[in-house]
């Protein structure tokens, strides 16, 4: 569950934290004070979307805490190499530039990892959830959801994909007569153009190079020229091979009178050995280098028509050739065409039959599980105050190809009754802002409660929901709250009264700043902010005895159930 929440220049909330207790938390105040911003916090600190437009004004960056003690998604913390013990530690600093620094424990991880650790920890249930229940596009995925069949459709999906991708294969080939026949000539051209070229890999490289040497051929020779009478010497002098030579023999000369000579010697002996070496290369240079002005002609003409090429096919002789294999594959394709389709729609009625019996399977196991989540969300209504409702999942097939597409085989709905007697219709149709609200609740309970996640926080779900109908979400929240821990931001005081923990949440000025604080009630506390609940700023003596006796009402509730 979550333990402690610390908050840091998030919005209009300079500091806070915030001890939640397991059961039932409740947040309460004024529109505006900031309750909703604790969630926007709780939500960053999970790793979900957020926006540096939330940190506080006049601040360089925001920070949130969050401890976590309880059970731990441990599988994901082992295969992620995080290690824990008796507390979970998630910290996100959010920072002016837009980078946000996230740690587990103290160390670091991404914002991708923080959201999936987060999801196993706590589910945020907000305003938003009930216009996901009017969109009939999310309904499939809540019956997924409920009657867990992402394994089947996973290898349903494997396969509808393979069944796609050899569709497109077959339409790529097939073409129109005509079509196929400008296709081949255009295929045919570029090959035999490509073809005709003779390019080898590498030769662009190999003729650049070649033609940078010869065109820097007369400034080449006259260093190695100079650099061969250096070493060689001429006619009427010694170059430094002779002089070398003549230096080593001197000494050598020597070493018997001056011992200390010796290593001179040899030095002069290797530096002998070096200079006639390098003499050798360069007259070795000298007389295999041809050049010739034909063969530079030769080399632009054949650089002219690469460069040609390249405008065409490829910036590289290595893109060429293999811009040359496919021309030759996609050739051979279309002049097998026939042949190749026959194959293709053979191994595509295999695959459309295999995805077919796993959408089949897949189709049976959702039917199974919208029955008995038809009767869970019934039962759940009914402890609502909606006895009445007729809650229904309806099939109908996909509109897709051959009846599938890439969620199965199916489409779904939820269809409601409210009243006795009347027609089951759609749920965007003819739900109230009450009944919506309570069909969501019913669903998010129904769908939380073997998901393993140990906090649910709902956000002014009760939204258009008021007197008896909101004593029974109170009581319904409250009895979630005995098997998880729950969090919940609310403007009703029947739910507020049902908290075991309840927080006020207030807004003040100081120093020209707007501050945001988030006190823990005492009983006292509780009645005076039940009494403004019920009755407005006003708060009198009446309505504080009105308020004494809802959370008397509410705490009895709590004992016998």
């Amino acid at each position: 569950m979550l333990s402690l929440l610390h908050i840091e220049n998030i919005a209009i909330i300079e500091s806070a934290d915030i001890s939640f207790d397991g059961g039932f938390n409740v947040l309460t105040g004024e529109t505006g004070a900031g309750k909703s911003i604790v969630i926007d916090a709780i939500s960053a600190v999970l790793g979900e979307r957020t926006s540096r437009e939330l940190i506080r004004t006049g601040a360089k960056s925001a920070l949130v805490n969050a401890v976590f003690t309880g059970n731990f998604p441990l599988q994901w913390l082992e295969d992620n190499g995080f290690q824990t013990d008796e507390e979970l530690m998630l910290q996100r600093e959010i920072q002016g530039d837009g980078r946000n620094v996230c740690r587990v424990n103290g160390r670091p991880l991404t914002v991708a990892q923080l959201r999936e650790l987060g999801r196993q920890l706590l589910n945020i249930h907000g305003q938003h959830d009930g216009q996901q229940l009017l969109d009939p596009d999310c309904h499939l995925g809540y019956l997924d959801s409920f009657g867990k069949t992402g394994p089947l459709l996973e290898g349903y999906q494997s396969d509808y994909r393979s069944m796609s991708e050899l569709r497109k294969r077959i339409a790529a080939l097939e073409m129109d007569e005509a079509e196929r026949s400008r296709r081949v000539d255009t295929l045919e051209y570029q090959i035999k153009e490509l073809e005709r070229a003779e390019l080898r890999p590498g030769e662009d490289e190999e003729l650049d190079a070649r033609k940078q040497l010869l065109r820097s051929s007369g400034k080449l020779m006259e260093a190695i020229q100079e650099a061969m009478f250096a070493l060689s010497g001429g006619d009427d002098s010694q170059g430094a091979c002779d002089l070398i030579s003549e230096a080593e023999r001197t000494i050598r000369s020597v070493t018997r009178l001056s011992p200390q000579l010796e290593e001179l010697g040899e030095k002069l002996t290797s530096l002998h050995y070096a200079a006639d070496d390098a003499a050798e290369t360069l007259r070795d240079f000298a007389d295999q280098f041809d050049f010739s002005p034909e063969e530079l002609d030769q080399l632009e003409s054949r650089l002219d028509v690469i460069y040609r090429l390249k405008k065409k096919y490829g910036p590289t002789v290595a893109d060429m050739l293999d811009y040359l294999e496919k021309c030759k594959s996609e050739l051979e394709q279309i002049q097998d065409a026939d042949d190749t389709i026959q194959k293709l729609e053979k191994e595509l009625d295999k695959v459309r039959k295999e995805t077919r019996k796993r959408g089949e399977v897949l189709s049976k196991a959702r039917k199974k599980a919208a029955d008995n989540l038809q009767k869970r969300v019934q039962e759940e209504l009914r402890q609502l105050d909606m006895p009445k409702v007729q809650f229904v999942a309806e099939f109908a097939p996909s509109p897709g190809q051959d009846g599938m597409d890439e969620t199965g085989m199916d489409q779904v709905q939820f269809l409601m009754s409210a009243n006795l007697g009347e027609a089951l219709k759609p749920i965007q149709k003819v739900a109230s802002g009450g009944e919506l609200a309570r069909i969501m609740l019913a669903l998010k309970n129904v769908l939380a409660e073997d998901d393993g996640i140990g906090s649910l926080v709902f956000d002014e779900v009760d939204t258009g929901v008021s007197g008896r109908a909101a004593q029974k979400v109170a009581e319904k929240m409250a009895d979630v709250a005995r098997r998880k821990q729950v969090l919940c931001v609310t403007h009703l005081p029947q739910i507020a009264a049902m908290a075991d923990t309840h927080f006020s949440v207030e807004k003040g000025e100081k120093k020209g700043r707007t501050f945001t604080n988030v006190e823990r009630l005492d009983r006292k506390g509780r009645v005076e902010e039940l009494a403004r609940l019920i009755g407005g700023a006003a708060v009198t003596d009446s309505l504080r005895a009105s308020a004494s006796e809802l959370l008397a009402q509410a705490e009895s509730y709590r004992k016998k159930a």
